[in-house]
């Protein structure tokens, strides 16, 4: 009786080899999609098991890793002016105080990128055109920005989609200029593109700014259940990392697969 073929050999995927972490954009960005500008921003973020957060990252990527542990960031800003291509962005419609929960992912071919569990914004209409046109995860929320002295105070309360009432508090005060920044506080902040799931297929869109300018800052408050809204476990303890910057402009070029 002859012998049965051998079963084939299952196989390996190849390892992903991340793209260097860099302070400044590691490709360029010939294309224009989106054009707007990140001000006033504080960045919070918390150490996360990897395995808590692969489960909530789009198809074909996997968390970003620093020194083994990955991060859930909960930052706070004013966006400015959105606009489209190269055109003037919009005064009113495209400026509003926002809050995302993000975390970090990379794609099979090294890209590092933020994937963004929730996105409050205080501007009903283009939380409709991001939810329906870009199926980003925004939601409108009753917010402010105050600025007093060398204190920056953001809060935040949703409206519409639930859970109803989510919110943060958060309040800092600005210390001095960061002239060489960690190669983990490059690694936070420094993310050239953005991982998402478009009628199900994954995507990536880059981006590209200056260099940030970054600053120590003091934790003053934070009183928030947006990352247990986004579907993540409660952060244990204060933040590991307080950051805060006074903004870049920004551009975003057409997506691509993964």
């Amino acid at each position: 009786m002859p012998l049965a073929p051998a079963a084939p050999e299952p196989t390996v995927p190849e390892p992903i080899v991340p793209e260097p972490i860099t302070a400044d954009p590691v490709r360029p960005v010939p294309d224009t999609l989106l054009t707007q500008s990140w001000l006033d921003l504080t960045f919070l973020h918390w150490a996360a098991n990897p395995a808590d957060v692969a489960p909530l990252l789009p198809a074909g990527t996997v968390p970003d890793t620093h020194d083994g542990l990955t991060y859930v960031g909960l930052v706070a800003f004013r966006m400015h002016r959105i606009g489209w291509f190269r055109l003037p962005g919009l005064p009113y419609l495209g400026t509003f105080p926002e809050t995302n929960v993000r975390l970090y992912s990379v794609d099979p071919h090294g890209r590092r990128g933020v994937v963004f569990r929730s996105l409050e914004a205080s501007r009903l209409l283009p939380v409709l055109v991001a939810r329906t046109g870009f199926r980003l995860p925004y939601v409108w929320a009753r917010m402010a920005i105050r600025h007093e002295a060398d204190t920056v105070s953001y809060t935040s309360t949703r409206r519409w989609p639930g859970p109803r009432g989510a919110r943060s508090r958060i309040a800092v005060r600005i210390g001095e200029p960061i002239a060489e920044p960690t190669e983990l506080e490059h690694f936070l902040t420094a993310r050239w593109g953005m991982h998402n799931a478009f009628f199900g297929r994954p995507l990536y869109l880059p981006n590209t700014h200056p260099r940030w300018p970054l600053h120590r800052a003091e934790l003053l408050d934070c009183d928030e259940d947006l990352i247990t809204a986004a579907g993540l476990p409660a952060p244990a303890g204060p933040p590991v990392s307080v950051l805060h910057s006074p903004g870049v402009p920004v551009r975003f070029g057409r997506p691509g697969g993964i």
